[in-house]
């Protein structure tokens, strides 16, 4: 017998449950509501047991076989900010059975957290780690946390940004440029660190205007994975209808990295524009299984951005 959560009222080992697809038949776009709703709890500041509760039993999905939902498990932990999941994501690093986006998205997320105890770990993995999206996230991840951990986040003037997320680098200063073309001169440099090619990357998404949007998508030309994959995550941020072709067709394009693939397509969701739900439906039998799920999700989020009612509340499980 099928029975209704509120979301909203839902405690911490109901959501536990959805998460972990306990009773076997949770439908993925469900799971990934309880998610974001146990994350919300983990985020809190004035209830640390609760909060600590909440990680923990975002930490059990790891042992799901779902890549998708335990890099979004990974990254949710990441933008809790607490040290609490820094433990469970070094592990998740650690394991060479992990796919390499959910260990690409832990180092990220340590990176996330400031987490400085993590930095010989990442070091190590920054050296040694036979995956280049590995090795260029936890150059990133190292950057970031010293960054954090510098006079120049006290003393650089950043643009307030119009988006909550913890990025893996901070925007650009404003004093440091403006200019659309620089700053797609920056996202493009292969001789510059990976570190200011993101700030400038950053940069652009909160100028968030339909020329740095179109600078943006030209960083789809770029030989990294990761670095595409970024791309049209902040798509997906910016909700800019002129992206969608751009983001069309790196979905389409199967020789594009499965982490590129299936981040265009939940950018896609995000927009939700009328040419969006054709091609996320055609992707629903798409050969990679990180595709597919993907395009699950998106759907969800399509549905919701055009429906006047709030269907994201309430959950269906066993």
């Amino acid at each position: 017998m099928t029975s209704e959560i509120d979301i909203d009222n839902a405690s911490l080992e109901q959501l536990r449950d959805v998460l972990v697809n306990k009773s076997g038949d949770v439908k993925l776009a469900n799971r990934f509501r309880a998610l974001f709703n146990l994350k919300c709890v983990g985020a809190e500041n004035d209830k640390p047991q609760e909060a600590q509760k909440a990680i923990e039993y975002i930490a059990e999905c790891f042992r799901d076989d779902s890549e998708l939902l335990k890099h979004e498990v990974a990254y949710v932990l990441g933008q809790t900010k607490k040290l609490g999941a820094a433990p469970y994501l070094r592990d998740v690093l650690k394991n060479p059975e992990q796919q390499c986006m959910v260990r690409h998205e832990a180092a990220e997320a340590l990176g996330a957290i400031g987490d400085v105890d993590s930095l010989a770990l990442l070091e190590e993995y920054y050296k040694n780690d036979p995956m280049i999206e590995i090795r260029q996230t936890c150059e990133l991840a190292i950057e970031r946390i010293k960054w954090e951990h510098s006079e120049a986040a006290k003393s650089e003037t950043l643009e307030t940004s119009a988006y909550t997320s913890i990025d893996p680098a901070p925007p650009l200063a404003t004093n440091v440029e403006s200019k659309i073309d620089k700053l797609q001169s920056i996202l493009n440099d292969q001789d510059k660190p990976l570190f200011e090619r993101y700030r400038a990357m950053f940069r652009l998404r909160d100028l968030g205007t339909d020329e740095a949007c179109l600078a943006l998508a030209t960083g789809f030309a770029d030989p990294s994975a990761l670095f595409k994959h970024e791309v049209a995550y902040v798509f997906g941020q910016l909700c800019n209808p002129v992206t969608v072709p751009s983001l069309i067709k790196v979905l389409k394009d199967e020789s594009e990295a499965g982490m590129v693939r299936h981040e265009a397509a939940e950018a896609l969701g995000s927009i939700a524009t009328d040419e969006c739900l054709p091609v996320l439906q055609s992707f629903l039998n798409d050969k990679e299984q990180v595709v597919r799920e993907s395009a699950i999700v998106a759907l969800d989020m399509y549905e919701y951005e055009n429906s006047t009612e709030m269907e994201y509340a309430t959950i269906k499980t066993n």
